[in-house]
């Protein structure tokens, strides 16, 4: 049975947790393998909606074990208030597997992140202040506290003594806040061991012994490939791997045994936070765009920035990730439009640019060159077969199709669970 990547193709929010949730009727395993509460997954079953951050979507189906990999930065706070939150509801949660290698954000991350985005003025990233850089900035400079390491209070203690050594002298020194004491930090996730003990595991060997017995394994990235740390319009970016090869290194499975990699976009494009943006309207279009597919945040409540569908971002992104399927999201949003334009290529100092440059500043100055399509106004928010949608959303799917780099699978109609057109199978093939 296949291992099966679930990835963003834009800025993030394109609804890949609806796509995992389409999958999970038919999956045993959902794997979230990178980020942290920073992101946000609306999924809509039945009259209810539910808002996932640091969860894989998986979670709300029965039978489904959802984990958590070591790709992953957790904040354990968050994680106790969102399983609380879901059990609440009369969600099972107890099937949750979290790697016993995933890093974890403490308090000391949270401030860092927030002092360190305000002192950066108008050179701010645009982070949702929760402690993610920092937390893996810790990983990469080997001083980043493991979950594992909650289990051993005396190897505990050294750790975060270490990380805070330098920490409050920057904290004091430079920003003019105070020291945080090494028992504060200590005491505050010793209070979660006995709880997270029965989730923590070897996840790794978990997911290569459930392919090995023929299971099905869905990898949920987290944000989306532009915002990737080495393949996205950095600095103005995550700071983990959100493309398919960090579905390898953030779980422990092998790349050869990635068998489908399926890319999520929008009928339009979004973004949050700061960074380039060729398409983004500023005018009534966008704000348009924005109100009609409520475009705000499901982490941070954001207003996120609109615009039209980007072809060359998502050619891009076919190529980075090996996609093998595109998953169309928020089709319906574009009902009413007379025409809807479609960025084919840029302009690039005068010098049409067919790809996605890669100077980040040639990115920066590029100008869309569009192709219009003619609109349509039939409500297809109960549409369920490709033959059933007005001929010229037929036409906007199949031109955005030929641009993009890879066949459109699946169409999203509408919010509901249900609202999708399905046109080849994401799960075989």
């Amino acid at each position: 049975m296949p291992a099966i990547v679930i990835i963003g193709a834009q800025w993030g929010d394109e609804g890949k947790g609806k796509a995992t949730d389409l999958l999970a009727d038919r999956t045993d395993y959902v794997v979230k393998f990178n980020g942290g509460n920073n992101a946000g997954h609306t999924v809509v079953v039945g009259n209810q909606k539910y808002a996932l951050h640091l969860l894989p979507s998986g979670i709300l189906t029965d039978g489904v074990i959802p984990v958590i990999g070591n790709g992953v930065v957790v904040d354990i706070e968050v994680l106790f208030d969102e399983l609380d939150a879901l059990a609440s509801r009369g969600v099972d949660v107890s099937r949750l597997k979290v790697s016993a290698n995933a890093h974890v954000i403490t308090q000391y991350h949270r401030t860092l992140d927030k002092v360190t985005e305000r002192f950066l003025g108008k050179r701010q990233i645009g982070t949702t202040g929760r402690g993610i850089g920092p937390a893996y900035a810790d990983k990469i400079n080997r001083v980043g506290i493991r979950i594992q390491d909650l289990f051993d209070e005396n190897i505990l203690r050294q750790k975060v003594e270490g990380a805070l050594h330098a920490k409050n002298h920057l904290l004091v020194k430079i920003y003019n806040r105070r020291a945080i004491a090494v028992d504060e930090v200590v005491e505050d996730l010793l209070g979660y061991v006995e709880r997270l003990r029965p989730m923590v595991a070897d996840t790794g060997l978990l997911l290569n012994q459930a392919l090995d017995a023929g299971k099905t394994v869905v990898f949920e990235g987290g944000q989306a490939t532009m915002l990737d740390v080495d393949h996205g319009t950095y600095p103005f970016v995550t700071s983990s791997s959100s493309t398919s090869g960090g579905a390898a290194t953030g779980s422990g499975v092998a790349p050869n045994r990635l068998e489908r990699v399926i890319g999520i976009v929008k009928a339009y494009t979004t973004r949050v936070g700061s960074g380039p943006f060729p398409t983004e309207l500023n005018d009534e279009s966008g704000e348009w765009l924005r109100s009609r597919g409520f475009e705000f945040g499901t982490t941070t409540g954001r207003p996120r920035r609109t615009g039209w569908y980007d072809a060359p971002i998502a050619r891009y992104s076919a190529r980075i990730n090996g996609v093998t399927d595109f998953v169309i999201t928020k089709l319906d949003v574009l009902t009413g439009l007379k025409t809807i334009p479609v960025c084919v290529a840029y302009s690039v100092d005068g010098v049409r640019v067919d790809e996605v440059p890669v100077s980040q500043s040639d990115f920066h100055h590029a100008v869309p060159i569009y192709e219009e399509f003619p609109g349509w106004d039939e409500d297809i928010t109960g549409v369920r077969t490709f033959e059933e949608l007005p001929k010229n959303a037929q036409d906007y799917v199949l031109a955005v199709e030929a641009m993009s780099g890879s066949r459109i699978s699946a169409i999203g109609v509408g919010p509901d669970r249900e609202a999708i057109i399905t046109r080849h199978d994401l799960l075989n093939g």
